[in-house]
C-alpha cells in the first residue's frame, strides 16, 4: 500500500502494481500451467541419471504447448459471441514469433545439430532465449503503457493526481467489500 495526501491534507491509501501482467503471464502463469509437466521432466531425468532418460517428460512439455497454443486458443476465441481485438500488437506479435521460433528451435536442436540429444549449450541457448522473449516482450508493454498514458494526458500533475485518488478510492472500496464481504 502506498500512501498519498491530496490538496486539503487528507492521507489516502491505494494499491500499486507489483508484476507487470505480460511478464506475470509469461513467467508465473507459463509455469503454473506447466508445472506437472516440467516436474514429471525433473522426476524422469532423475530416476534415469545414468542411463536414457524415457520420452514421456519433453513429448507432455511439447504438447503441452502445442495444445495450448494452438486448441485452447482457438476454443477460446469461438467461445465469445463478439469480436475480438487484440489490445497490445506489439506483445501479440512478439510471443507469437516466439512461439513459431520456439518449435523451429526445437527442430533445430533435436533433428539438425546434434539429433536425438541435447548439449548443455543448447539448453542454455533456449533458457536465454526465454528471458530475450521476456524482455522484448516487456519493452513491447512498457512502449504502449507509454503510449496510452500520452493519450489520456496522464503525464500532466493534475491528471496524475486524480488518477492516484481514483486508485485511493478503488482501495478502499476494496477494503469495505473484504470487511462486509
Amino acid at each position: 500500500m502506498k500512501t498519498y495526501i491530496d490538496n486539503f491534507g487528507k492521507e489516502m491509501q491505494y494499491e500499486e502494481t507489483v508484476w507487470n501482467s505480460t511478464v506475470a503471464n509469461l513467467t508465473l502463469m507459463a509455469l503454473g500451467s506447466s508445472a506437472p509437466e516440467i516436474l514429471l521432466s525433473i522426476y524422469e531425468t532423475i530416476v534415469y541419471i545414468d542411463g536414457t532418460p524415457g520420452e514421456l517428460g519433453p513429448a507432455t512439455i511439447v504438447g503441452s504447448a502445442a495444445f495450448n497454443l494452438l486448441v485452447i486458443s482457438a476454443v477460446s476465441v469461438m467461445a465469445v459471441d463478439e469480436v475480438k481485438k487484440v489490445d497490445d500488437m506489439g506483445v501479440f506479435a512478439i510471443t507469437a514469433i516466439a512461439s513459431m521460433f520456439a518449435y523451429a528451435w526445437l527442430f533445430i536442436v533435436l533433428k539438425v545439430w546434434t539429433p536425438g540429444f541435447v548439449t548443455v549449450i543448447e539448453a542454455l541457448l533456449t533458457l536465454v532465449y526465454f528471458f530475450v522473449l521476456i524482455a522484448f516482450a516487456y519493452c513491447a508493454d512498457r512502449i504502449r503503457s507509454i503510449q496510452l498514458e500520452k493519450e489520456k494526458g496522464l503525464l500532466d500533475k493534475e491528471d496524475l493526481a486524480k488518477e492516484k485518488i481514483r486508485l485511493c478510492n478503488k482501495a478502499y472500496l476494496r477494503k469495505v467489500a473484504q470487511q462486509f464481504g
